[in-house]
């Protein structure tokens, strides 16, 4: 309680400074728009649906498109550490494709797939695939080999043992991976909505394109903070206690 109430008087002043400098005129309100009128734009956009749908339609994108690099990343992640070969050839395409800005997956998505879902959904996969093997792989490659002798000391073995052994051992940083490749596929995702606008569904960074095109500031600076709250809940709900949890498990929590 002490934190979120130090977090929120921390966010209540900010509000209060940015109100303060739109009052004193420091900028044009065009520009940057007191925090009253964002408030009401997003009041208005809550009472008519816009913003419920729109981030419904952006957090469903999302998900589809994580869950499928998740569930191809990790497999490959664990190959990558088991053979030295896919280590040198995989390994090293994906340490030089994460780097990538993931903007850059956006003319090539529209380019095969045209302004369709279909490349929604591919832009959002090369988000979080390359984030998965190499946190993958790092974990499998900094659990104590003492946990591998002591599996097969018991009689595990083969696939038993990456199973019940170094995957279960390496969650502290498949989570992390998680996280990142999250974080990655929001900005693939939001750099695919502002390009791709002829589409049936409407999502959040749709809301972003035309309130750019409308010069309408208070919707755009509106929809940067639905996102960064988006961002923030799915940190704290989703992926903070899990971490919690499996380091205190495997005994690398923090005192």
């Amino acid at each position: 309680m002490k934190r979120f109430l130090r977090a929120s008087l921390f966010f209540v002043v900010l509000i209060v400074i940015w109100e303060a400098l739109c009052r004193a005129e420091v900028w044009s309100p065009v520009l940057v728009p007191s925090p009253l009128l964002v408030g009401e734009y997003l009041w208005s956009a809550l009472r008519d649906g816009s913003l419920a749908s729109s981030a419904w339609v952006t957090t469903k994108r999302l998900m589809l498109g994580y869950t499928f690099g998740i569930l191809l990343g990790l497999p490959l992640g664990l190959l990558t550490a088991r053979f030295k070969l896919l280590a040198d050839t995989l390994g090293l395409v994906s340490l030089g494709l994460q780097t990538l800005p993931s903007v850059c997956w956006v003319p090539l998505a529209l380019l095969w797939f045209g302004q369709t879902e279909t490349a929604m959904f591919f832009v959002v996969v090369m988000g979080t695939l390359w984030s998965m093997i190499i946190a993958t792989e790092n974990g499998v490659r900094n659990i104590p080999p003492i946990y591998a002798r002591a599996a097969r000391t018991m009689g595990s073995s083969g696939i038993h043992t990456w199973i019940h052994v170094m995957l279960p051992a390496s969650l502290p940083f498949v989570v992390s991976g998680m996280k990142q490749g999250w974080a990655f596929a929001w900005r693939s995702l939001m750099a695919a909505e502002i390009y791709v606008t002829i589409l049936s569904g409407f999502g959040l960074g749709h809301l972003l394109h035309y309130g750019r095109e409308l010069n309408a500031m208070e919707q755009v600076i509106g929809i940067m903070l639905v996102i960064i709250l988006i961002g923030l809940l799915a940190d704290k709900i989703i992926f903070s206690p899990w971490e919690r949890l499996l380091h205190r498990r495997w005994g690398t929590a923090r005192n």
